[in-house]
């Protein structure tokens, strides 16, 4: 779903405009930018993105129409359009297959190329 879409689904729930809602459905999907399948929603689609979606936005949102959202509320709402349920970050991590880079490296297993113009 996108951005825009996860917006029209919050203002049939909380009310408002979906340009009430339009930064928290962005921030949720930034990541498509970086994984453009829907392997994206591994960083922010879950319980503990929804906190850090708090942190970034405050707890409360007050829409156009002067009503008070909970932005977890609308964390949870994007998250469950998506998935239909809220996973926790263990839950995507657990099905991550592991590869020998994600550990520390060695210096002689890795080197970089740096090019100077």
């Amino acid at each position: 779903m996108k951005p825009y879409h996860h917006c029209l689904v919050s203002v049939k729930k909380f009310g408002g405009e979906p340009e009430d809602y339009l930064a928290i459905h962005r921030w949720f999907d930034a990541s498509k930018s970086g994984m453009a399948d829907i392997r994206h929603r591994a960083v922010r689609h879950h319980s503990e993105g929804i906190f850090w979606c708090e942190a970034h936005f405050g707890s409360i949102l007050t829409n156009s129409e002067g009503k008070v959202i909970p932005v977890r509320s609308i964390g949870e709402q994007h998250v469950i359009d998506d998935l239909g349920w809220i996973p926790s970050l263990k839950d995507w991590l657990a099905n991550l297959a592991l590869a020998p880079w994600m550990a520390k490296a060695s210096k002689e297993s890795v080197t970089r190329t740096l090019v100077l113009d």
